[in-house]
């Protein structure tokens, strides 16, 4: 497969905010659109900062990974290869915990393991006989659990590369999973409107979370103190689950989500916040307590797909389907002191045929 050219320049701009506050609180969150990162071709289906706070991956249908500068949108590389990389689009990516390695999956079924500081592709695992759709690293980083459109999940050995269990999860495909703090339990998601927490260690499913209504389950993720799980649903909803207790504390809405796999996430370096993507090409910010709308966050010109949060600052990341094809960074600034920047607007990518299943849901 033919490498994909590198722009000769990755341009960034910093852009003049387009947010809008809904609520006059004077603790609202004050995000304002500091960088836009162009470079992929395609739709952007994931965005994940480092555990360090360095770095800022984005994964592609155009089967790239880039790498840019958390902190300033600088571009840093690309991880591909012509003879080992993926040949499929990339819908999820994922980093290790000393922020070295990353791991993605693909629709070629494969997820990679890859060395961020020399580039290189270091693993393939095979397994899947389907789209792999989502993927994440435990804390320990020794292992990896994936997701797939053939309904299985999969928890991978890193050092041997080899699939340690295949649990038969869902009976639709595997939208997302994730590891709890101490990487002891996996939470999964699925079409089939269920939600599944799985004992890493013995494989056997604990419990299962279903909503009244029973719409499709688009993602879930534990909270950062592993109590809670939030849900994403294809019915404009997210909701706040206890697990322990299997009660559904709090429900989250105002978005638009009824068609697409969009990642939300906790806001926690400031206030206490739900942030999700949303398909009407906005980035929606919740009070976690309250469930007010409190910042809804514009710039992109297509669906946000993606979203992630800085593990230290106040510093938000969001990337968009075909028609944008781009990462934005937002930073919180003070409302006082946020004077109104010069808006350097360019020309975006024309729009190209998505690859990427996460861009393709309907």
């Amino acid at each position: 497969k033919k490498p994909m050219e590198e722009p000769t320049r990755e341009q960034r701009r910093t852009d003049a905010s387009k947010t809008q506050p809904l609520t006059a609180k004077q603790d609202s969150p004050h995000y304002i659109l500091k960088y836009t990162c162009e470079g992929h071709k395609k739709a952007i289906s994931s965005v994940k900062f480092s555990p360090d706070g360095m770095w800022l991956a984005s994964a592609s249908a155009d089967a790239t990974i880039k790498i840019w500068n958390a902190l300033d949108g600088q571009f840093e590389q690309t991880l591909e290869d012509a003879t080992k990389g993926h040949t499929g689009g990339i819908s999820d990516v994922s980093w290790s915990s000393d922020s070295k390695y990353i791991c993605s999956a693909s629709d070629d079924c494969t997820v990679k393991i890859w060395d961020v500081t020399s580039g290189e592709m270091l693993k393939t695992l095979e397994g899947h006989t389907n789209w792999v759709f989502c993927v994440n690293f435990n804390p320990q980083s020794n292992l990896i659990v994936s997701g797939s459109f053939d309904e299985s999940v999969r928890i991978w050995d890193v050092k041997e590369g080899k699939c340690l269990k295949t649990l038969p999860a869902h009976s639709d495909p595997v939208s997302a999973v994730h590891f709890n703090r101490d990487g002891t339990l996996i939470v999964s998601s699925s079409y089939d409107g269920l939600c599944r927490i799985w004992d890493t260690a013995t494989g056997q499913c604990l419990k299962t979370l279903i909503d009244d209504d029973n719409p499709p389950v688009s993602f879930v993720k534990f909270s950062p103190n592993g109590k809670l799980i939030l849900m994403g649903t294809l019915d404009n909803t997210l909701r706040l689950w206890n697990y322990s207790t299997g009660k559904c504390l709090k429900t989250y809405r105002g978005h638009q989500n009824d068609k697409y796999c969009i990642f939300s996430t906790f806001s926690i370096t400031g206030g206490k916040w739900i942030v999700s993507g949303s398909e009407d090409h906005c980035i929606y910010l919740w009070d976690l307590q309250t469930k007010e709308v409190v910042q809804r966050l514009e710039g992109h010109t297509d669906v946000v797909l993606a979203v992630d949060c800085h593990p230290h600052q106040n510093i938000i990341a969001s990337a968009s389907m075909e028609k944008d094809q781009t990462v934005k960074i937002w930073r919180h600034t003070e409302p006082s002191s946020s004077t109104k920047e010069e808006q350097d607007s360019g020309d975006g990518h024309a729009p190209l045929p998505t690859a990427g299943k996460r861009a393709q849901f309907s």
